[in-house]
């Protein structure tokens, strides 16, 4: 397989890009805005109203525009800067929704399966469901939000590993669609977008899993996500046990994020974790973090309660959050011990990942040809923003507040810029990861390590000398 001409000319076309909302890059350990250099902070909110069983086809979060802006209006009322989707649909059209994210400053990580049939891995039998279908069903989500700038993050999996059943089956294709996804991205997206993974909180898979997936040459993770409970109630940063969890990451080349996090244990919820996830005991380590959840669910976790005729109502701990939120730092400090540890190149022998089934080898991809020539472009529309003229900024639905006192003024303030340069065609040219077999000679060899975060490059890519952007096209010949 080989890159197109257009992939590699679109290399050097990309630092004249004219952007809106600034993109954000990773360098080393830590996101970083592509404009300013400064460090960024995910500070958010984890959202699917409807929980993801109520998935369908034909819509999504981000597909409603008059839902949209009711949530966005809170969002941004809250003050975040991010927000995880669970699952969306390629085809639907999303172009409004996430132009008034762009406008409220507002980026996306994005996982790319959803619930439904052949989008998703079977976790105990995944050689069942890797098929050309799925692979079509990630490609087409990619294809669609790597358009928009404000595009942070895709997940390639959530809690796939969680118990001794999916540990053992499911971490090489897991790998291998980290694998399949960045091969993607290189060959049809004209910048790199990170790509990782959000694991379950459970002690025993977390950190090997970790490592599993940052090593080798072959499908590595750009960052990591971790799902965590621990801190419930009144607590301390010692006392729930973040000092160890920090610990855990401190020699780890990659960002890492908090995915999830939201201890519903005690009720009401005080997000004193707030405070010690922006403080430098954790900013060394940890990139931020995302509150489960904004709607108010079966499960109880939620911020926001939504009724039968859309109607939006502010909880209590809506309002603790928006406090605890703005008592952080708004730019947090990453502490000038801070080390940038180096990204294993090759992976430990298999056996040394404890808990999980180590194989290096990696399944052949079943999405060659679209790696190779692209999903259809009629089917998967990719995104762009829209004349801020063009849409609407408000929202028919009403919104109560904690104390059940309609909000009159329910605009979203647009922060940001949303015009934006033509995407060049093609993709950006470089592996950082990604191809079509096996994990290759290095992934099962102990040694060599290379500048950490591969993604490094994503700060540094356009800088490089073309001699060695080929090396990246070597791997991938």
């Amino acid at each position: 397989m080989r890159f197109s001409t257009t992939a590699i000319a679109a290399v050097g076309v990309l630092s004249g890009l004219a952007t809106a909302i600034d993109i954000i890059n990773i360098q080393n350990r830590h996101f970083v805005n592509s404009k300013t250099q400064k460090p960024f902070f995910l500070k958010g909110v984890d959202y699917q109203p409807g929980g993801s069983a109520k998935v369908e086809k034909g819509g999504d979060p981000l597909s409603d525009p008059k839902t949209c802006a009711r949530d966005i209006y809170l969002f941004q009322k809250l003050g975040i800067n991010t927000i995880r989707v669970y699952s969306v649909d390629p085809t639907a059209n999303h172009d409004e929704c996430m132009t008034m994210l762009a406008a409220a400053g507002i980026y996306l990580v994005l996982d790319v399966n959803s619930p439904l049939e052949h989008q998703h891995l079977n976790n105990k039998l995944p050689w069942t469901t890797y098929t050309p279908m799925y692979l079509e069903h990630i490609f087409g989500v990619i294809e669609v939000f790597s358009g928009y700038d404000n595009m942070l993050a895709f997940l390639a999996g959530n809690e796939v590993i969680f118990d001794d059943d999916s540990a053992e089956a499911s971490p090489n294709y897991v790998k291998a669609v980290v694998r399949d996804m960045k091969a993607y991205i290189t060959n049809h997206v004209h910048r790199i977008i990170p790509v990782g993974y959000s694991n379950a909180d459970d002690l025993k898979f977390r950190t090997s899993l970790a490592h599993y997936l940052e090593c080798g040459d072959t499908g590595y993770i750009d960052f990591f996500g971790v799902n965590s409970y621990q801190w419930c109630g009144d607590n301390t940063f010692k006392g729930s046990g973040y000092d160890k969890l920090v610990e855990d990451y401190t020699s780890y080349s990659l960002p890492v994020f908090f995915t999830e996090y939201g201890c519903n244990e005690v009720r009401p919820r005080v997000w004193e974790e707030v405070a010690a996830l922006y403080s430098e005991d954790m900013t060394a380590v940890f990139s931020g973090g995302l509150v489960y959840e904004f709607t108010e669910e079966d499960n109880e976790y939620g911020i926001v309660k939504l009724d039968d005729d859309n109607t939006a109502n502010i909880m209590g701990e809506y309002d603790s959050l928006l406090t605890a939120f703005a008592a952080a730092p708004s730019e947090p400090k990453i502490p000038s011990s801070a080390t940038n540890p180096k990204r294993p190149v090759n992976c430990p022998a298999a056996s040394s990942f404890e808990n999980i089934n180590g194989n290096l080898t990696l399944p052949f991809t079943l999405g060659e040809k679209y790696i190779d020539s692209g999903v259809s472009k009629k089917t998967f529309v990719k995104g762009k923003f829209l004349e801020l003229s063009s849409v609407s900024m408000t929202t028919d639905y009403d919104i109560n507040d904690s104390k059940d006192k309609a909000i009159s003024d329910k605009t979203i303030k647009a922060v940001d810029d949303v015009t934006q340069a033509p995407i060049p065609a093609g993709g950006h040219g470089i592996n950082t990861g990604g191809g079509v077999g096996t994990g290759g000679d290095k992934s099962s060899k102990s040694g060599d390590t290379t500048d950490s975060g591969a993604i490094a490059i994503a700060g540094k890519a356009l800088g490089w000398p073309l001699a060695l952007v080929a090396v990246g096209f070597v791997a991938f010949l």
